[in-house]
């Protein structure tokens, strides 16, 4: 019975490490139980991979996404619309509508019996016009049914621009334009000394004008 008891107690131990003492592979380890072991782990790369974990990736940081062939469509300039002028054709625009203007106001004007070339500007008119505007700055003209009205800061503005045209222009005169303009500056000149120095003069007492003396 005791030899009976021995040979049931009896088993047998199965050594199922997968790797030696000196970490390789056994021999005699079937190839079922390689494919089904899992992959071993480097600790370090573990701990850093629970240390940091792989972040996903923003929204923001996506690659950007290739725009619609819509909106391509809609940011492109049609071709039907015709480009903005530039500014030199802008200027000419204007001025080949200010002329047309014109041709109409001469029209009107000979129509009404008078003569277009009296609109025309030329540089004698145009100093005339300074020439006047000093004149009725200084009180010496007015307007018809007007006060005359003393502007001396004017007045000497108006003298200051016609010597200024003189100098610029000094050479490139005729001979009646040079003449005009210079007897127009003498002539706003001494007005305007004689009109400043009767202001700056007191006021006379009543009968110092005439000189009469009472007895």
């Amino acid at each position: 019975m005791a030899e009976k008891r021995r040979e049931e107690s009896t088993f047998t131990i199965t050594d199922r490490r997968l790797f030696t003492a000196e970490g390789e592979l056994r021999a005699d380890i079937p190839d079922e139980a390689v494919k089904v072991m899992p992959a071993k782990e480097d600790p370090a790369a573990q701990a850093a991979q629970q240390k940091d974990p792989p972040q996903k990736e923003s929204p923001a940081k996506a690659a950007p996404q290739p725009v619609a062939a819509s909106q391509q469509a809609a940011s492109t300039v049609h071709p039907n619309i015709p480009p903005s002028p530039s500014a030199a054709e802008q200027q000419q625009a204007q001025a080949d509508a200010y002329r047309k203007s014109s041709r109409d106001l001469d029209a009107r004007v000979e129509l009404g019996g008078h003569s277009a070339k009296e609109l025309e500007m030329t540089f004698e008119r145009f100093l005339a016009s300074l020439y006047m505007s000093a004149m009725m700055q200084l009180g010496l003209m007015h307007e018809e049914g007007g006060q005359p009205r003393v502007d001396l800061i004017g007045a000497r503005q108006t003298i200051d621009t016609l010597s200024l045209i003189a100098e610029k222009t000094k050479g490139n005169l005729t001979s009646a334009e040079e003449n005009f303009l210079q007897n127009a500056l003498y002539e706003l000149r001494m007005a305007y000394v004689e009109v400043t120095n009767a202001l700056a003069r007191p006021p006379q007492a009543p009968g110092a004008a005439t000189g009469t003396r009472g007895r």
